[in-house]
C-alpha cells in the first residue's frame, strides 16, 4: 500500500520576479566588471562606454533590486 501525497503535485513558490531580475542584472554587471578588469590588465585604455556603464550602473542596480525584493518579501510575511 502506498500513500498518495500532494507534495509531488504542488510546486514550491519560486523567487519573486523582482528578485530574479535583480540577480540577472547583478550577474550581467559582474561580467562587465570582470571584462573591464581583464581588458585593463591587457593594456587597453579606451574601453567602450557601454561596458563601463554596465560595470558601474547595472551591478549596483541589480543589487538594489535584490535587496528591495528581500524587504518586500519580509514585510509581506510580517503582515500576514
Amino acid at each position: 500500500m502506498s500513500k498518495a501525497t500532494k507534495e509531488g503535485t504542488v510546486s514550491a513558490p519560486g523567487k519573486p520576479f523582482l528578485m530574479r531580475l535583480g540577480i540577472g542584472l547583478f550577474g550581467i554587471g559582474m561580467l562587465a566588471v570582470l571584462a573591464v578588469f581583464i581588458m585593463f590588465a591587457a593594456g587597453l585604455e579606451n574601453l567602450p562606454i557601454w561596458l563601463s556603464v554596465g560595470a558601474g550602473v547595472v551591478t549596483p542596480l541589480g543589487l538594489l533590486l535584490g535587496l528591495l525584493a528581500l524587504v518586500f518579501e519580509a514585510r509581506g510575511k510580517k503582515k500576514s
